[in-house]
Parts: C-alpha cells; sequence; structure tokens
C-alpha cells in the first residue's frame, strides 16, 4: 500500500475481520478492501513470507497474519484466539481459502483427493464458523461470507471434484444463516474466473479468446470480489441472508448459447 493509500485510509471502525487464504489474489484483495474501509484484519495462509508481506502492504497496524492449513482444526482454534487476543472482536469472517489439486472426470477421480478438496473447501469453513460463533459473534453478532463459485451453480467440465465442493458451500451458506439468525448474516459470493494464480490454467495463454465469452468483455480481478465481499459484510447489506452473490461478468447470461 502507497503512503498516498495509507493517507486516505478511513479511521477505524472498530471491526475486525478475519480472511482465510488472505496472502494473495483475492483473499488478499477482499483484506484490502476491509482495510480500506477502516477495519482490522487477520490473514491466514500456509506460506509464512506470504503472510508477512502481505501484512506489511495492508499496514501493521491494520494487519496481522496467522499461518497454517485451513483444514488443520489446530490452526483454526489457534487463528481465532490469536484474533482474540489482539484485537477483541472478530466481527466478519471470510473462508476464502480453498485448492483444486485435480481435474478431470469424476468416473476417474481419487477419492482421497476428493476428500482432501472437501476438507479444505467446505470442512475447514465450517471449522472456521463454528470458532468464530463461539469466541464472539453468537453474543455480539456479525457477519460470514463464504467463497462459492459459478462451478457450483451448474456442471462444469474437468472441475467435478471443486464444484461439488462449491454446491455444498452454497448450502452451508444457507444452513448456517437459518442456524446463525438473527445476529449474524451468511452469505456466499460465486465468482466466475477471476485473474489469480489459482485460475491460471483458465485463461492464460488464451485470454482475449476466454474473455469473449463474457459479456463485460473481460475476466475477473481479484478487487472485483474484494469491493462484492465487503458489501455483503457491509451494514448496506444489513436485510441480506442466506444469498449467494454471482460475480461473473455476465457469464452466467450466456449459459446454454
Amino acid at each position: 500500500m502507497t503512503e498516498r493509500e495509507q493517507q486516505g485510509r478511513a479511521p477505524l471502525t472498530g471491526r475486525v475481520a478475519l480472511v482465510t487464504g488472505g496472502s494473495r489474489g483475492i483473499g488478499y484483495a477482499i483484506a484490502e478492501a476491509f482495510v480500506a474501509r477502516g477495519d482490522r484484519v487477520c490473514v491466514t495462509g500456509r506460506n509464512e513470507d506470504a503472510l508477512k508481506e502481505a501484512v506489511e502492504r495492508l499496514g501493521p497496524d491494520r494487519a496481522m497474519g496467522v499461518a497454517g492449513k485451513a483444514h488443520d482444526a489446530e490452526h483454526q482454534a489457534v487463528a481465532v484466539e490469536r484474533v482474540m487476543a489482539a484485537y477483541g472482536r472478530i466481527d466478519h469472517l471470510v473462508n476464502n481459502a480453498g485448492t483444486n489439486p485435480v481435474a478431470g472426470p469424476l468416473a476417474e477421480l481419487d477419492l482421497g483427493v476428493v476428500r482432501k478438496v472437501y476438507e479444505t473447501n467446505v470442512i475447514s469453513a465450517l471449522g472456521f464458523a463454528q470458532r468464530v460463533w463461539a469466541a464472539w459473534q453468537r453474543e455480539n453478532g456479525g457477519s460470514i461470507v463464504n467463497m462459492a463459485s459459478i462451478a457450483g451453480l451448474s456442471a462444469s467440465p474437468f472441475v467435478g471434484a471443486y464444484g461439488m465442493s462449491k454446491a455444498a458451500m452454497v448450502n452451508l451458506t444457507q444452513q448456517l444463516a437459518h442456524e446463525f439468525a438473527p445476529v449474524v448474516r451468511v452469505n456466499a459470493l460465486a465468482p466466475a474466473v477471476v485473474k489469480t494464480k489459482f485460475a491460471a490454467a483458465l485463461y492464460e495463454g488464451y485470454e482475449e479468446e476466454a474473455a469473449a465469452r463474457y459479456p463485460l468483455g473481460r475476466l475477473g480481478v481479484p478487487e472485483d470480489i474484494g469491493g462484492a465481499a465487503a458489501f455483503l459484510a457491509s451494514d448496506e447489506a444489513r436485510w441480506i441472508t442466506g444469498q449467494t452473490l454471482v460475480v461473473d461478468g455476465g457469464l452466467f447470461l450466456n449459459a446454454g448459447t
């Protein structure tokens, strides 16, 4: 973050966000959006050096990092404990951490790999939600934003395991929204292809061709998702819960054509 951006940041709101998988890409953009509006953030991720760099860019006065694997229950506990110790609250949880280590037809996928996808993409989200609920949100309220995908809303060739896990995230969002109401709002985002290292195989080498499928004429960038996440967590979305917001540049408009 530049000096000019530092000077232009909003005053502290007193709210705190925990963003999993927040050291780069979409997760970092989400953390940056929270910081820009005046919140403090904790970002998690597997690479400690990447986390340190992210915290430095976000501003050490506004951010902290906790390294670990999202599906590790001990890491979940430590992350929540450290945020509570440092900031005393967790108003917003963003379950962004995810993985997609395999592609191919479901009939040929190793079930152990599928379990790994679910552990990281779904069960870790529930684990973090349970711990944040118990530590702060049950008594004080807040919001949760889960990262789904358009792959979870319709069949997608070669990414069936990933799509199944994201469909589960949509249902998890609805279930938690029902159970955590009225004190906590729970929503999800379903992006199309966003230009990140995670999604590089879906556009590198043929980006212009890929973007031509989108009515808005381009692929997404992380900031597109960061702004949407900040909105769903904000007071402006105070009457929205249990919803999945599609952020896809209009791609679904061309479904079936």
